[in-house]
């Protein structure tokens, strides 16, 4: 009996139809992804089981989106820069509803009875954000930052600072020692080619 492989491979990765595909991918064939000609990814990412990622998105080098996480960037857009983590069952969204009761909610009522908040995310370099965390339109992810399990994050977090909490709220400084492993780690290692 012929082992089935969980992964996607290149080609049918090519086939799928993303704006752009760096190598070295594994991408389950569990993860939903909704207007793939909006999403890039980069090179060494892995998408696990259960994601779901729809609308504009940007996701750099040597990226882990694991388990049961979900992106909706909407065309506000969300960018995930190199190194950047982003644990199980977080949620990251471009687009909200309003929940004033001002206006309807849904995505199966039309635009105009509605009133949907916009704003681009954007995760920085080496940031971490933990398991069952929540971020909202609009927010900046500072290079670095790492971020509790189950916060709320709704605004702009400083760069190498750890936070935590609902809403989230900055407790201590992150420790840089990881930007001189990333630099003894891209002296040493072999590069991968790039297919386009």
């Amino acid at each position: 009996m012929a082992q089935q492989n969980s992964f996607y491979s290149m080609e049918e990765l090519k086939d799928m139809g993303f704006k752009s595909i760096g190598a070295d991918l594994s991408i389950s064939k569990k993860a939903s992804f909704y207007g793939v000609e909006n999403i890039s990814i980069g090179s060494h990412v892995r998408i696990d089981d259960f994601c779901i990622l729809s609308g504009e998105i940007s996701i750099g080098d040597y990226i882990h989106i694991a388990a049961y996480s979900a992106l909706y960037g909407s065309d506000a857009g969300i960018q995930i820069n190199e190194f950047a983590n982003i644990s199980s069952r977080v949620c990251i969204y471009a687009v909200t509803d309003d929940y004033s009761g001002e206006s309807m909610t849904s995505p199966m009522i039309p635009d105009e009875y509605k009133n949907l908040q916009k704003a681009p995310v954007y995760i920085g370099r080496h940031a971490i954000i933990g398991s069952g965390s929540v971020i909202l339109p609009g927010s900046e992810i500072g290079e670095g930052c790492a971020v509790g399990s189950l916060s709320l994050i709704k605004n702009a977090l400083d760069a190498w600072w750890i936070y935590a909490g609902i809403p989230a709220k900055k407790l201590k400084e992150r420790s840089k020692g990881l930007l001189e492993k990333e630099k003894e780690w891209k002296t040493c290692k072999i590069p991968i080619k790039v297919i386009n």
